[in-house]
């Protein structure tokens, strides 16, 4: 098989196709950025409600319907915008 046979049977991404392809990638990889992004803001969130929370007394607490057992992963949950997906 000659050269010219063989690079004729090579398939050839179009410039639109990788283009295409190209800007598929980038918005893959923006949609990631911005939920890693979110995910540490509501992370943050619920680290500075603990912060404010975790310095109540237990009766405190339990007027507010927060136990200080479970205190930590209530508020991660409150703040987690991903939860109800």
């Amino acid at each position: 098989m000659a050269i010219t046979e063989q690079l004729s049977s090579v398939e050839v991404a179009s410039p639109a196709e990788t283009a295409t392809s190209i800007c598929s990638s980038i918005k893959s990889l923006a949609r990631f950025l911005i939920q890693w992004v979110n995910a540490c803001a509501d992370y943050y969130a619920a680290a500075a409600m603990y912060e404010q929370l975790r310095r109540l007394s237990d009766g405190e607490l339990h007027k507010r319907g927060l136990s200080r057992d479970t205190l930590a992963r209530d508020l991660c949950q409150s703040c987690d915008r991903t939860a109800g997906r």
